[in-house]
């Protein structure tokens, strides 16, 4: 059973009205079929209101539109709304949303912004052409620049050269391009990036923009990897993989950057981020203001400079990015589902060509497709009750798996989290896993979670043991028995990758020591009642004993079990004497500020 989802509703209205979701809008119709108009709203002296309007003046339907403006020095938008707005200078683009784009014959639609200073738009084009209607003759973008070429690299610096654009009416300057940001503007054709950090791999681009300030299509990338740096990448063969929750960036302030300052990036050789929604039978986002919209401070980003308003990517897709650039062999997949959002599964297995193609088109979306090396699927009761019951049958899951593996290709990873429920009849008989495995790279058994309160009257019993005990509630409620049950039914062991929660599950009104005793419900908890942080609880109710490979504590009347460094250790070692591929644990928020857990998964793995 995983963390349920909780959703970050209450920053849907703090979505940052200028994300730099630019470029993705398909071809537009000539504006000589449409017009723009500019009206100021309001006016306070130092600022205004301003609206545009375009209205679609032709006979045909018109899919995208794209406004360009310029404003004299000391103008400038602040804040826009139904409308991505970016600007290079005193030269401002606006492009449509995804839901105003399309404009019908006779159909009109507007945005608007908050406007610093007094000036008002000069040199107004709607889709390349006059915001009248008139069409606007040989004055096209300019091409795209050739691919930079890299010289001199040194731990912090690269130069960079490529050869010139053209355009009809010149060319004005170069935008050199870092990781997709702009980091410098050049009349010429060569440029010097500095302040860079040794040993670590970056992407560069260049635009060019003519003299009527407009920008051509991006050259084609070159990769740089500065020199020096010390940080040498995880070894060993086995995956060791943690979940970054998206929500994690709110009420528990664990931002990407926490997995460098903990030093548990160089100890991991992957990252599900988790997690992203499964509804209408498609892949969807689970939360934009996380993923990709909210704006890192210096000290909250891996890079140590902070997000803008009007780069193209921010949020935690952005975070990954950097990291990633620091750390090279990380791989990052995109997790959809969990525990909440597993019952949009039984939709999209009516169609899986239909999802997987969904879920590729997201995943590889063009803004954050470097962000992601895979796709992970954390359909927790396939055939099979959980929060909701699923009826959708023993294939789906294998036919869900074959679609994601015949679209994703062989140079994406493709993964899965599943039950650990090995009792006779149990949720691991329920679906085709077996079937499955040919089309997935490996599985995430969730081997924890078996036990707690919300059986409130107890008995007390470790959420994660590793193998049977005397007086086990339920039989087939282990580790053990999870992978043996896998492995009867044909699934390789180097496919199953033993789980580990970064956390306890504990009852309170409890006098026994020992596992089994009775309670009167729940303890309490940070963020929800019955669980806790193995970082809080290490210190306020340390373990007092050891049970089937995980520990327990008894502190007053409060009864908690958790996986500490020395039962991780215990786990690694059987996991690497059955074969296993690897290790996962839930989730990188519930270590210590040193990374204790993530370092005793990689030094005994």
């Amino acid at each position: 059973m995983r963390f349920r989802h909780r959703a970050a509703a209450g920053f849907a209205t703090l979505l940052l009205p200028l994300a730099g979701l630019v470029g993705l809008a398909s071809p537009a119709q000539a504006a000589a079929n449409a017009t723009a108009s500019f009206t100021k709203s309001s006016d306070w002296g130092t600022g205004f209101g301003g609206q545009w309007t375009i209205k679609n003046t032709g006979t045909t339907g018109i899919s995208s539109w794209t406004v360009e403006w310029d404003f004299p020095s000391g103008t400038s938008v602040t804040s826009a709304w139904d409308a991505d707005v970016t600007n290079s200078g005193t030269h401002w683009t606006a492009r449509n949303k995804s839901y105003n784009g399309t404009l019908a014959p006779g159909a009109s639609v507007s945005f608007g912004f908050n406007g610093a200073g007094s000036g008002s738009p000069s040199n107004c084009k709607l889709n390349g052409d006059s915001c009248d209607g008139t069409t606007v003759p040989g004055d096209a973008a300019p091409s795209a620049p050739g691919t930079p070429a890299a010289s001199g690299v040194t731990d912090t610096s690269v130069k960079l050269s490529w050869s010139a654009a053209t355009d009809d009416k010149g060319v004005r300057n170069y935008d050199v391009l870092r990781d997709g940001k702009v980091v410098g503007t050049v009349t010429t054709t060569s440029y010097t990036d500095t302040g860079l950090t040794a040993g670590t791999d970056y992407s560069y681009t260049v635009q060019a923009r003519d003299t009527a300030g407009q920008t051509g299509p991006v050259s084609g990338s070159v990769a740089v990897h500065t020199t020096g740096g010390t940080t040498p990448p995880p070894t060993g063969g086995k995956v060791k993989l943690g979940y970054f929750t998206e929500w994690g960036i709110y009420g528990r302030n664990y931002n990407v950057k926490n997995l460098v300052t903990s030093g548990s990036a160089s100890k991991i050789t992957h990252i599900n981020y988790a997690f992203g929604n499964v509804t209408g039978g498609k892949c969807a986002i689970g939360d934009s203001y996380a993923d990709y919209d909210k704006a890192f401070t210096a000290d909250q980003s891996v890079s140590g400079v902070a997000d803008t308003w009007d780069q193209p990517l921010r949020g935690n897709f952005n975070q990954l990015r950097e990291l990633k650039a620091k750390y090279p062999n990380i791989k990052v997949l995109w997790s959809f589902g969990g525990w909440t959002w597993s019952g949009g599964f039984g939709e999209a297995a009516k169609n899986p060509a239909a999802f997987a193609q969904s879920c590729y088109d997201l995943v590889e979306d063009p803004r954050w497709a470097d962000v992601f090396d895979g796709i992970d699927i954390d359909w927790e009761y396939p055939n099979a009750c959980g929060l909701s019951c699923d009826t959708s049958g023993a294939a789906a899951f294998k036919n869900l798996m074959s679609a994601l593996r015949a679209k994703f290709g062989s140079n994406n990873l493709v993964t899965a989290a599943t039950t650990a429920d090995g009792s006779s009849g149990g949720k691991i008989e329920a679906a085709d896993y077996a079937g499955a495995a040919q089309y997935v790279d490996w599985y995430n058994v969730m081997t924890y979670d078996f036990f707690g309160a919300w059986d409130a009257k107890g008995p007390t019993a470790p959420h994660s043991p590793l193998t049977s005990y005397s007086g086990i509630p339920k039989a087939g409620f282990t580790t053990a028995d999870a992978m043996a049950k896998f492995k009867a039914t044909g699934v390789p062991a180097k496919k199953l990758l033993i789980g580990i929660g970064f956390y306890g599950r504990g009852w309170t009104g409890v006098t026994q020591d020992a596992p089994g005793g009775t309670a009167t419900g729940p303890a309490a908890g940070t963020y929800e009642q019955g669980i806790e942080d193995y970082k809080i609880l290490k210190s306020s109710c340390p373990a007092t004993g050891t049970i089937a490979g995980t520990a327990y504590a008894h502190c007053g009347s409060n009864w908690w079990s958790y996986d500490t460094p020395a039962t991780i250790a215990t786990k690694m070692a059987w996991a690497r004497n059955q074969g296993l591929g690897g290790a996962f644990f839930w989730e990188f928020s519930g270590d210590t500020g040193n990374g204790e857990l993530v370092s005793a998964i990689s030094d005994n793995l």
